[in-house]
């Protein structure tokens, strides 16, 4: 071997030493520093809904994909759609990757077409660990009710419960009678999905619009299989989702009849590909936040994890962290004129 070559090996095999040597002395460091740690977990909702249920599951399962496994310690902070705990984790949270939260895909949202005033926090600069999956919404109506498809709902008032400004429950109906034509009679008040579907259930509305499908099927199954409701249309994808297909449910695309409605829908609806995201402060070491990215995607495969989840009957569908952070970057590169129209869309 000519001189050269052997200082390029050398060289070269230095060079890898080195980096392995740095990659042990930054997990080593990391371990260090969960060693013997509590973590906090905020979710933005309430108890007994979709992301309380998500989140809780997660809780039970994260910390042991964490380096040095620290405790995990949860605690359900609702209002106004997960701003208020998405203000508190983006402004008072601990800063080390000792806290993280669940928040609401519409809370992600808010200040690019809700109000401003309200989010104290840029969604760009939030760290995404991941999302448990991409959601699909549904519109339904309890049997009671005169609308038989989703056709009716451009003829006939339905009366539905809603919720804080950034759930789907109320921005998809809002949106859909504005962009539309819909005649969904909104009921405001109720703290999530599950007092509203509750509300249907004792016949103070006759349906729901924006539920997410996971949501549903977890813990209304009976209602479904008792024939209690009707699926009127799919929010999903143009693809649709694969069993709401065979049940023959239309996505809404089929009732968008020009281009700019479709980008002004759009706007709102894509951010159902990172339908549960799971989100650090700005400002946490980037050692840390490849731990937390680590740790979620490794859960996501953790067989406990699974069993858990389909006992309880949650579909899950991860995004990565990296991908989720691509996504929310790209929606707020939307053209403005886009944007304008989906704001005025949720007024």
């Amino acid at each position: 071997m000519n001189t050269q070559k052997m200082r390029w090996t050398k060289a070269a095999l230095a060079f890898g030493v080195a980096l392995t040597t740095s990659a042990a002395q930054a997990q080593t460091a990391v371990e260090k520093f969960y060693a013997g740690k509590n973590v906090d977990f905020l979710i933005g909702s309430a108890p007994g809904g979709g992301y309380g249920i998500y989140g809780t599951l997660l809780s039970h399962h994260i910390g042991k994909h964490l380096p040095s496994n620290p405790h995990i310690v949860a605690r359900n902070l609702d209002g106004a759609g997960s701003l208020t705990a998405t203000n508190l984790l983006y402004n008072k949270g601990a800063k080390d990757g000792t806290a993280f939260g669940a928040i609401f895909m519409g809370a992600v949202m808010e200040p690019l077409i809700g109000d401003k005033a309200a989010t104290l926090f840029d969604p760009r600069k939030l760290i995404y660990i991941g999302s448990a999956n991409r959601e699909t919404s549904i519109c339904i109506a309890w049997h009671t009710s005169d609308i038989q498809t989703f056709d009716d709902v451009f003829t006939k008032e339905q009366i539905i419960g809603t919720s804080g400004v950034t759930s789907s429950i109320r921005q998809y109906p809002t949106a859909l009678n504005n962009v539309l034509g819909t005649k969904f009679k909104m009921i405001t008040g109720y703290p999530g999905s599950r007092e509203a579907a509750l509300a249907m259930e004792r016949g103070e509305t006759a349906g729901m619009c924006g539920i997410q499908w996971s949501s549903f099927i977890s813990n209304y199954q009976e209602w479904l299989d008792s024939k209690k409701v009707r699926i009127l249309v799919q929010i999903s994808s143009p693809a649709g989702d694969p069993t709401l297909n065979k049940m023959g449910v239309p996505t809404i695309w089929k009732y968008v009849k020009n281009d700019t409605d479709r980008r002004t829908l759009a706007v709102i609806f894509n951010q159902a590909e990172f339908g549960r995201p799971y989100v650090l402060p700005p400002g946490v070491p980037a050692d840390r936040v490849a731990a937390f990215r680590k740790a979620f995607d490794e859960t996501m495969k953790d067989p406990e994890f699974l069993a858990e989840a389909a006992k309880t009957k949650l579909g899950i569908d991860p995004v990565s962290g990296e991908d989720v952070q691509k996504m929310v970057e790209e929606i707020y590169a939307t053209p403005e004129a886009d944007v304008e129209r989906a704001r005025a869309a949720l007024k």
